[in-house]
């Protein structure tokens, strides 16, 4: 990986320690970022539903980008985005979905890419993915 990838010059708030690797076979996610903690912002895992609390789509592709749509609606209320995020905690239904899930987030996702943890999860009725996402909001948000 280029360490340059770290430079502030991407995100003030967030950056790839120097040095920081990892294996070929990684998805789209850092190992490791050092991040200023004051501007911190948390959201709740989210799922594909939508505001009437139907499951929107069948398929993970649908269902993983309904999911990021509604992560990045609830990081536009702190006005952040995808390119805050420094931390995703991703539950899914069905390992088999993780090559195809990784592909949904490699469309949205901004350098530097943040850390992650997938695991298979049970997940209520209808749902094949979940996911929770802590940012850094911009200095003086």
């Amino acid at each position: 990986m280029d360490e340059t990838i770290g430079n502030e010059a991407l995100h003030p708030l967030k950056s790839r320690p120097r040095g920081t690797t990892q294996h070929v076979t990684a998805g789209p996610y850092s190992p490791a970022l050092q991040v200023d903690a004051r501007h911190l912002v948390v959201i709740s895992g989210q799922v594909a539903v939508d505001m009437d609390g139907n499951v929107v789509g069948d398929t993970i592709e649908e269902q993983a980008a309904a999911t990021l749509q509604n992560c990045e609606r609830q990081l536009a209320t702190a006005d952040c985005g995808l390119r805050d995020v420094f931390k995703v905690n991703v539950y899914l239904a069905d390992l088999r979905h993780w090559a195809r899930f990784n592909a949904s987030c490699e469309k949205v996702m901004v350098e530097p890419l943040p850390v992650r943890t997938a695991v298979r999860s049970a997940l209520l009725p209808g749902f094949l993915v979940e996911i929770e996402m802590w940012a850094v909001a911009a200095k003086g948000s």
